[in-house]
């Protein structure tokens, strides 16, 4: 049998790898400094699972779609087709990337049942499976479409999300879907959309709301999450969380407290996905923070990897035979 020592080392260790063990996938927003590094950099950093692509700041209502994505390249002189090359690379590593509507600023809404379905088609056509002569970011198809929806009103989102879908259907491809709303449940904006149409993926946004963000403390933040984790079941969960101090107003998780306190309180959900960061933005920064995340984690499975190997090349583990 195992020393008492080493049984007792084990019995402390178990808690702590399986608290750091899966901080889950991670999706990151990118798109809004042209300082944070291409499109193709974020990706091959390893860290992301889901990258979206920000934003799609007019769109609706008859107006003519604008795609802004800061410094990075200039759509209406088409030099942002070049990042077709990119979109692909980084779905070659089985990163899923897709587009973002809305933002805080911009000029957006969708004014009825029939815009929504234009819209749909537009998205479908200039970003998504289908063709155009005149698609921003040349001729790669995105995975999906994200609604960062923070102004205006809630009405005809879930049409429009319907739209996608069935769109998709039609031509045999999966479109995914992907939310961003408040913590505060439910969200103004996308509550009527979330209820109608099941969302791939939600990344709850635990910031600059500090009556649910980390400003309420471990207990605030778990209790909205129960809130959303079982409210939309069907959906895969994201802890939205921002990537520094400076990139929320609230909100910010040392990655110590999220490895060893907040991400224990949540992932017991069924339908936790992991976390998103807001955002590439502070590029360098959100690296470091993913990579504390990580080396947290990679440091306690390395301990526990001794402490079995130390078991094991010592026989004293071994219940004896009968």
């Amino acid at each position: 049998m195992a020393s008492p020592s080493h049984l007792l080392l084990i019995v402390f260790l178990l808690p702590a790898l399986a608290a750091f063990s899966n901080a889950g996938n991670i999706a990151i927003y990118w798109g809004q400094n042209g300082n944070e590094g291409s499109l193709a950099d974020t990706c091959n950093t390893g860290l992301y699972s889901y990258v979206m692509i920000s934003f799609l700041t007019t769109f609706g209502n008859g107006q003519t779609p604008v795609l802004n994505l800061a410094g990075h390249c200039d759509p209406p002189s088409g030099t942002c087709i070049g990042l077709s090359d990119a979109i692909r690379q980084c779905q070659s590593q089985g990163i899923r990337v897709l587009l973002s509507l809305g933002g805080s600023s911009g000029s957006y809404s969708i004014s009825s049942d029939d815009d929504a379905t234009s819209v749909a088609r537009y998205l479908w056509h200039n970003y998504l499976g289908g063709s155009s002569s005149s698609r921003p970011l040349g001729d790669a198809a995105l995975d999906g479409i994200d609604f960062d929806i923070a102004q205006g009103t809630s009405d005809n989102y879930g049409y429009l999300a319907q739209s996608l879908l069935d769109l998709g259907s039609q031509a045999g491809t999966k479109v995914y879907l992907s939310a961003a709303p408040q913590c505060p449940f439910p969200d103004q904006l996308l509550g009527p959309a979330l209820r109608a149409v099941t969302f791939d993926y939600v990344w709850v946004q635990f910031y600059n709301n500090p009556s649910c963000d980390y400003s309420s403390g471990v207990s605030g933040v778990a209790g909205a999450w129960r809130t959303w984790t079982s409210s939309l079941q069907s959906s895969t969960v994201f802890l939205g969380v921002p990537a520094s101090t400076d990139a929320a107003g609230s909100g910010y998780i040392p990655p110590g407290d999220l490895t060893s306190q907040v991400l224990p309180a949540i992932k017991q959900a069924s339908n936790y996905g992991g976390i998103m960061l807001w955002s590439r933005i502070y590029g360098i920064i959100a690296n470091h923070y993913v990579f504390e995340v990580q080396e947290t984690r990679h440091t306690a499975g390395i301990i526990m990897a001794k402490v079995c190997h130390e078991i094991s090349e010592n026989n004293i583990g071994q219940m004896p035979s009968q």
